[in-house]
């Protein structure tokens, strides 16, 4: 099928091919680096006391950047703590991290391709003009477009409630492509999902259309093999590893491709929280027990803004971008409401996902629902959650009864009693994990998408979601938030309580370097 065989190798050469693997020269790098700077530091004690000083002096001066830095104030208050403690490693580390030394290139790469998509991503006239006759959206909508992404109103989406149900339908869209299938996902994993989609994957490939796979490299680290890409591109299928480890330092390492789109043809798109393994189709179950993932899948000419969206990832890595023109059909669905796909990138200053969900929780009317697998949260949005709450609206999130993340889910709890006291209702879904990323208000808005309510969703990765306004879509998202609801219990103050004091008070301590994590 679509797995490399297993192939015999003596001890030896399994040591020597681990001790030459790509992460075994990332880690001894990484470990050189800091014995050259112990080493300085050893060095230079016969002048200690002026090192001290040096020390005390740039950590104040760090200090002082940060506190007028236009910055999240989470983000302030945590990096303040390493450099007080540590005042030349947490110094150098916040000028690394948070200055982005290193991503010169690929911010340069970002821009340019931001300015070519402006140029042909297709803007529908008769949507502006729809939208500016609504009261409910037009809002959002408007701000998004001024960060690159319209909305259209000739596009049909339809929403999956769980992996089950979205793969068939993907499997047949790009059974039924002529000319180019493009994927992009966080996670590849071999299993019993990848072989039906590898195996279809080679058969077009083999056919001559332009099928194009993207993965990352950190999301699939332990679960493709190493050099796994070599077994895909022997398969005439164009793949790239986003962001591989590299033994020269760079924040870019930090930022992911958390992105999920499976596009056929430039008329049928897919995305959502569904990977490529097992788990997501539930074709296994894993200690999390049942795998609640949603999808949704959009047609028409909506697709073209997501076909570019793709190909600016895919150039990144490219010396010469590709045109986007010949990739865009101007397919028109007809239907009601209007779509928005958009992206996020964690080079800029926008956070445009967060910004969307924001605008959501402060024009509710009557209520906001929320599926996500994380909460771990700004004091920004925290805020316009208690505060959707007590204007009224009825604040529902769902969360998994069994989270994959121990870390994630041990930070989450300390939210509880916060949320719990400003009106915020919690549930947690009793079948195992929940992995939908979903927001929806007052039968009229919806987000789908790939974005967690935590820091790497709304600052750190790169994401994508599809925004959507008086869609017939709608009201399938809103079923399957009640049905999803009738199989969650409820998380009360007592719930919180029920955790032993150690893990409350190691999730207060985490939380405290949430922003890192």
């Amino acid at each position: 099928m679509g797995r490399p065989k297993a192939v015999q190798t003596s001890f030896w050469g399994t040591l020597g091919k681990a001790l030459l693997s790509k992460t075994a020269i990332v880690i001894v790098a990484l470990i050189a680096q800091a014995a050259l700077l112990i080493w300085l530091v050893i060095d230079l004690s016969q002048y200690a006391a002026y090192v001290y000083a040096g020390f005390l002096v740039l950590s104040a001066l760090v200090i002082l950047y940060v506190v007028n830095r236009d910055d999240n104030p989470d983000f302030k208050l945590v990096w303040m703590v390493p450099i007080a403690a540590l005042p030349v490693v947490g110094a150098v580390i916040y000028l690394f991290v948070r200055l982005q030394l290193g991503t010169r290139l690929i911010r340069r790469r970002i821009d340019a391709s931001e300015a070519a998509a402006a140029e042909v991503r297709p803007r529908d006239e008769s949507a502006v003009a729809a939208v500016r006759a609504l009261s409910g959206g037009a809002a959002v909508t408007g701000y998004l477009e001024k960060r690159g992404f319209p909305a259209y109103i000739n596009t049909d989406c339809t929403y999956y409630r769980l992996g089950d149900e979205m793969f068939p339908d993907m499997l047949r869209a790009i059974e039924n492509a002529r000319e180019f299938v493009f994927l992009e996902y966080f996670i590849l994993e071999e299993g019993e999902m990848w072989d039906a989609l590898f195996g279809l994957l080679k058969k077009k490939a083999s056919q001559g259309l332009d099928v194009r796979l993207m993965y990352d490299a950190v999301g699939s680290l332990s679960k493709a093999p190493s050099g796994f890409y070599k077994v895909i591109r022997a398969a005439g299928i164009r793949c790239k590893v986003f962001a591989p480890m590299s033994p020269i330092l760079s924040t870019h390492q930090n930022n992911r491709d958390h992105r999920k789109l499976c596009i056929a043809d430039g008329v049928v798109a897919f995305t959502g929280g569904i990977n490529i393994a097992d788990e997501y189709i539930n074709a296994i179950t894993r200690k999390c027990g049942h795998w609640k993932d949603c999808g949704l899948r959009v047609t028409g000419e909506a697709v073209d803004s997501m076909t570019v969206s793709y190909l600016q990832m895919w150039n990144l890595s490219e010396k010469r971008s590709e045109h986007f023109a010949p990739f865009l059909k101007k397919y028109f669905v007809p239907s009601s409401g209007f779509v928005v796909p958009y992206t996020d990138q964690p080079f800029d200053e926008h956070n445009v996902c967060r910004a969307v969900y924001l605008d959501i929780l402060n024009t509710a009317r009557s209520y906001v629902y929320i599926m996500t697998p994380y909460l771990v949260i700004d004091s920004e949005l925290k805020s316009a959650l208690v505060y959707a709450a007590q204007r009224g609206a009825d604040v529902r999130i769902l969360l998994p009864g069994q989270c994959d993340e121990p870390i994630a889910k041990t930070i989450g709890i300390t939210y509880y009693t916060e949320l719990l006291a400003g009106g915020v209702k919690l549930y947690a879904y009793a079948p195992g994990m929940l992995h939908s990323k979903v927001f929806l208000s007052d039968d009229e808005k919806a987000v789908v998408g790939t974005v967690n309510l935590d820091y790497r969703g709304l600052f750190l990765n790169f994401e994508n979601a599809v925004y959507l306004c008086r869609h017939p879509a709608v009201a399938a998202i809103r079923a399957d938030f009640e049905e999803t609801l009738a199989l969650c219990r409820p998380i009360t103050e007592k719930t919180y309580k029920s955790y032993n004091l150690f893990k409350r008070m190691a999730g207060r301590v985490m939380r405290l370097f949430a922003p890192l994590v």
